[in-house]
């Protein structure tokens, strides 16, 4: 071998040696597997919860993903974090009808609260479904002008400057380099564990509590075609997230200003269409309805019991709408409100694994 092909074959070796010391260099550290904490009655009644394969739960990407949804800089003037519009007291929703944005701009929409989403098979999110799973859904409130107002490259630019985030990014996903979509992975996880699942009833399911009489009666309504009817929508005691994760025309109007999914789909069909959110923790999540126009469970209940509008879109569900509503009694009224207060779970509010 000459000294020349010598020379050219040394500095192969060596930038080969180089190249593969410098990729190696993100990937030394290898995620923890974050061992999710699936509520008893969920395992007896659910089947296993919706993980992608490209996005799998571990320790740091779920810690990465609760250190972004409360940081501030995710919006355009560090002022408002997803915390904001998502608080954990009141089961991530908000207080307010309207979320207002960092220009002081409110929406028409309420903020949905974040429980059990991994279980959530339709992969729709949002009240109309625009967003088709939880890493994308998490792209828009950034860029949208009327809430966060920012744009991706300068979010992805201040936590690429910030002291922590790389090193963060770097055990959680193997590289230091951020941009949107790894923001969005980690918070989609931190979304995943937020599991509700330990209410009043769901102890008295599994023989750890007792229902007062007027708690049972309120769930006998509820499961009762010709009274309450509301266990198609919401729900039951083999259906632990109380909801279908469908949507529904609940005849909340005649004509509609909001198309709800008809304006994602453009199905005439499906216009005033909302999903139908779980009724899980109601008592922390008023206002209600898509555009949070009832303050109270009383009003909620009143809506289907003699509020009922007629549409060309109405859910067929809304079986008695000729009659304004399934027209309970006072009691029966007193009584499912008990029911549905067996679904709190103070647990899930306080729990220092969801708070900041």
């Amino acid at each position: 071998m000459n000294l020349k092909r010598l020379l050219l074959y040394s500095s192969v070796l060596v930038f080969m040696y180089c190249s593969d010391q410098n990729a190696g260099s993100e990937d030394i550290y290898s995620p923890i597997p974050y061992s999710l904490k699936i509520p008893e009655l969920f395992q007896q009644k659910l089947i296993d919860p919706l993980i992608p394969s490209n996005n799998p739960l571990t320790e740091e990407g779920v810690a990465l993903g609760k250190k972004l949804f409360f940081d501030r800089k995710l919006s355009g003037n560090n002022t408002q974090a997803c915390a904001s519009c998502h608080k954990p007291q009141n089961s991530f929703t908000d207080n307010t009808r309207f979320s207002n944005g960092i220009d002081g701009v409110f929406g028409s929409r309420n903020s949905m609260p974040l429980m059990n989403l991994a279980w959530n098979f339709t992969d729709k999110f949002a009240w109309d479904g625009k967003e088709l799973g939880l890493e994308r859904q998490a792209l828009e409130p950034v860029k949208n002008p009327i809430e966060m107002h920012s744009n991706w490259a300068n979010v992805a630019e201040k936590l690429q400057q910030d002291p922590e985030y790389p090193t963060l990014f770097l055990r959680a996903f193997g590289t230091t380099t951020i941009d949107s979509s790894l923001v969005t992975k980690a918070i989609a996880q931190f979304e995943r564990i937020l599991i509700s699942g330990n209410a009043k009833f769901d102890q008295y399911l599994l023989g750890n509590a007792t229902l007062s009489l007027e708690e049972l009666n309120g769930f006998t309504i509820f499961m009762d075609e010709e009274k309450g009817d509301c266990f198609h929508c919401h729900g039951s005691d083999n259906n632990p997230l109380w909801t279908d994760n469908g949507f529904h025309n609940n005849g909340l109007d005649s004509t509609f200003d909001d198309l709800g999914l008809g304006a994602v789909t453009g199905d005439p069909n499906d216009n005033g269409t909302f999903r139908s959110p779980s009724l899980r923790n109601l008592n922390f999540t008023a206002p209600y309805m898509h555009d949070g126009r009832f303050a109270t469970l009383e009003e909620v209940i009143n809506h289907y019991s003699e509020g009922l509008q007629f549409s060309s879109t109405i859910d067929p569900l809304m079986k008695k709408v000729s009659q304004g509503g399934v027209q309970l009694t006072p009691q029966e009224k007193l009584d499912l409100k008990a029911f549905l207060l067996t679904l709190t779970d103070p647990e899930f509010i306080n729990n220092p694994d969801f708070r900041n």
